[in-house]
């Protein structure tokens, strides 16, 4: 096996080289990404494939996220790319996801992991940033840790944007009712246990609204406090783009962002998601859905 594993910073990241995404891939070299993932928690590969042949299509990215569970379709509330429903397009024309997030915490088992690829790259700019939640949560002083590990919080799609009303116009709204079409509402463990490797990592994130049993300013004032050591700089990977290119992620404990900076350029990923597990608390608590239906949307992993 040629593949090789190389770190892009100390707390986040390594580049894959040495495997061929387009072609299916051997049980070892499955077993090393996995391996990879858990360590590094956001891997990096070449999605041109070694002979030229045009590089990974959406066929071929479901092929090879599928190498790690069972797909969730594009999304529970948004359309998917035409004749794929398991591709989500992320396309600037159809909004910008420039706010720190997990994936579809809102409903009650979100992807385990997420899988990004390049199809429109702009010349400058476009970055995403991806945050290693579990180097945050080892960060926190102790008296917060401890507060931490007894929260849970709700996630919603459903909440107050804050978009100034001169940027809405009908298209954005239209986005933003079919984004909430169906609403969901989630209890999760503000700080979950990864099920493969037992690290605790602060599950929060722009879909966390609330702090269960606190008022809305309560929430966020904790919120905020939480979510500035996700965000700090030595925990993030600023990933640059280029064509042909995939990005793998562990939803589970990770954020990510993707940065507005590309003066409206065309900018557009496809993402395929792993469908995932219920959440766990370091008591051992499940997480529990308050209000919506996502079994159209995504299996449960065991």
């Amino acid at each position: 096996m040629s593949l090789e594993i190389t770190k892009v910073t100390a707390r986040i990241g390594a580049r894959v080289s040495g495997v061929d995404l387009t072609r299916p891939l051997a049980a070892e070299e499955v077993t090393a990404i996995r391996e990879a993932l858990n360590t590094h928690k956001a891997l990096v590969f070449d999605a041109g494939g070694l002979d030229d042949a045009g590089g990974l299509d959406d066929a071929g990215q479901q092929a090879f996220v599928r190498h790690f569970g069972d797909l969730t379709t594009a999304h529970p509330t948004v359309g998917a790319v035409e004749g794929a429903p398991n591709v989500l397009p992320v396309d600037s024309e159809r909004g910008r996801a420039n706010h720190w997030h997990t994936d579809v915490t809102f409903v009650l088992n979100p992807p385990q992991a997420t899988s990004l690829r390049s199809v429109t790259v702009p010349p400058y700019g476009g970055e995403t940033l991806i945050a290693n939640a579990a180097a945050a949560y080892r960060d926190l002083p102790e008296p917060l840790r401890r507060l931490a590990d007894t929260l849970w919080a709700e996630h919603t799609n459903d909440y107050d944007y804050a978009v100034p009303e001169e940027d809405i116009d009908e298209e954005k709204a239209a986005q933003r009712a079919q984004f909430t079409s169906i609403t969901y509402r989630t209890a999760h463990p503000v700080v979950r246990v990864h099920p493969l490797t037992g690290e605790r990592g602060l599950f929060i994130g722009g879909f966390a609204q609330r702090i269960v049993g606190l008022s809305a300013g309560e929430s966020r004032k904790v919120l905020d406090l939480l979510q500035a050591y996700v965000t700090r700089p030595e925990n993030v990977l600023r990933h640059r783009w280029a064509e042909n290119e995939l990005v793998l992620f562990d939803n589970r404990i990770t954020q990510h962002y993707a940065i507005d900076n590309y003066d409206g350029l065309p900018r557009r990923l496809h993402r395929v998601t792993v469908a995932g597990e219920v959440p766990v608390g370091i008591e051992g608590k499940e997480s529990y859905a308050i209000e919506g239906d996502a079994s159209h949307y995504t299996p449960v992993a065991a």
